[in-house]
């Protein structure tokens, strides 16, 4: 839910979520844990949903939005429960409390997308590596870079059995097609950097240490536009992706939310299943 905002007001609030802003208005946004490679947890992934609510909200000084990771990988690691209150969600659907929660979380999914679409300035994905979880993020963007290294995968979602329905669904349809969309996310295929640019995914493949060089380059030349310029250009632009996502997100939320409660708790970590969906993973 995007509202008007400052950069000075939100750049040191987020801790999985390092910002700086140029002179020239080029927002840096890094993903982390701990200085190091993101970790995918219920904190990082509601924050990012509100980091980006704050981007879309500065209309002064933001121009133009490089979004990286750090390390060697952009999002491939799967985050341990910070607390003994985490745990619990995985096993939720026995009760109404259960559906409430995992209801609020199918709510942040759909606002990662809507505020990310929110952001009316051009944005430049610069992908360091491995992205096995919600690759919509990254391929959602208007120039998206990525390291010769890199590879997509959708591991998180029919692979261990759950339904890739938080974006998934509609970005791979829209970007590759509806028959290269299903055997990507059936088959929990890994798509290397290169085949994503020949698929019309990455529009530029580097060597890992001139990835963010190109970004900032690519930036530079993007702000030289006048803002309104800028702005409604991105807005014009991503009018297709914007559609797509209001006819068939929330629909896709609620299968993969609906598919959960027939298999619960899941495959563990990032794991694929080993098991029929009916066969219990512990004793009883």
């Amino acid at each position: 839910m995007v509202k008007r905002t400052r950069y000075a007001e939100w750049k040191d609030s987020y801790k999985h979520y390092k910002f700086e802003l140029s002179p020239e208005g080029i927002l840096l946004m890094q993903c982390h844990t701990d200085g190091g490679p993101l970790q995918w947890m219920w904190e990082s992934h509601d924050r990012m949903s509100d980091a980006f609510a704050d981007i879309a909200g500065d209309r002064d000084g933001i121009r133009c939005v490089i979004h990286t990771g750090t390390g060697d990988s952009y999002n491939a690691l799967w985050g341990k429960p910070v607390t003994e209150d985490e745990t619990p969600l995985y096993h939720a659907y026995g009760d109404a409390e259960g559906v409430e929660i995992i209801d609020e979380k199918s709510w942040f999914g759909r606002m990662i997308i809507e505020n990310l679409l929110a952001i009316n300035v051009p944005v430049i994905a610069a992908v360091n590596g491995p992205c096995t979880m919600h690759s919509e993020v990254p391929v959602l963007m208007d120039i998206v870079l990525a390291s010769e290294d890199t590879y997509f995968q959708d591991l998180s979602h029919y692979p261990r059995g759950m339904v890739p329905g938080d974006g998934q669904h509609v970005v791979w349809d829209a970007l590759v097609g509806p028959s290269r969309s299903r055997y990507f996310l059936f088959m929990g295929h890994k798509l290397t950097a290169q085949e994503a640019k020949e698929w019309g995914v990455v529009h530029e493949v580097l060597p890992k240490e001139q990835l963010l060089d190109r970004a900032w380059e690519i930036a530079r030349e993007i702000v030289k536009r006048p803002p309104i310029v800028n702005r409604n250009t991105k807005y014009v632009l991503t009018q297709s992706l914007r559609r797509a996502f209001l006819n068939e997100l929330h629909h896709g939320l609620q299968a993969e939310m609906w598919g959960q409660r027939q298999f619960f708790p899941f495959g563990a970590g990032m794991q694929g299943l080993d098991r029929p969906w009916d066969q219990k993973p512990w004793s009883d």
